[in-house]
């Protein structure tokens, strides 16, 4: 059974779930003013408390896509990546750069998380 979770101004669904795994759709940081470090660590942090919010957390990503319209502030970004997964939980990941995201937007990041079954 697909269940769609949150529906995001009538154009995507912010989540789909599909067996056990859950689908996110592009998170941007809610301050488009912050710097890459700062824009990384609220996109992050959208993340981890949306993830929390259905059942599971950042341990339980399995891939994540970034796009970023600067790549040589990817240093940046990785920092703030490292601050948020353990080493023991990083999931696998591609980091794409782009022309543009808008007006301000420094990166977009979409994932996919496994929800833990209760035993």
């Amino acid at each position: 059974m697909i269940k769609r979770i949150l529906p995001y101004e009538g154009l995507l669904h912010e989540v789909v779930e599909h067996g056990g795994v859950l689908y996110i759709g592009g998170i941007v940081a809610e301050d488009t003013s912050l710097d890459m470090s700062g824009q990384a660590n609220d996109v992050l942090g959208q993340l981890s408390r949306l993830l929390k919010a259905l059942g599971s957390d950042l341990a339980n990503v399995l891939q994540a896509t970034i796009f970023v319209t600067n790549l040589s502030e990817k240093a940046e970004f990785n920092a703030a990546w490292k601050a948020h997964f353990a080493e023991a939980h990083l999931p696998a990941r591609a980091v794409v750069g782009v022309a543009d995201l808008g007006p301000g937007v420094k990166l977009e990041m979409t994932a996919i998380a496994a929800r833990p079954t209760s035993a």
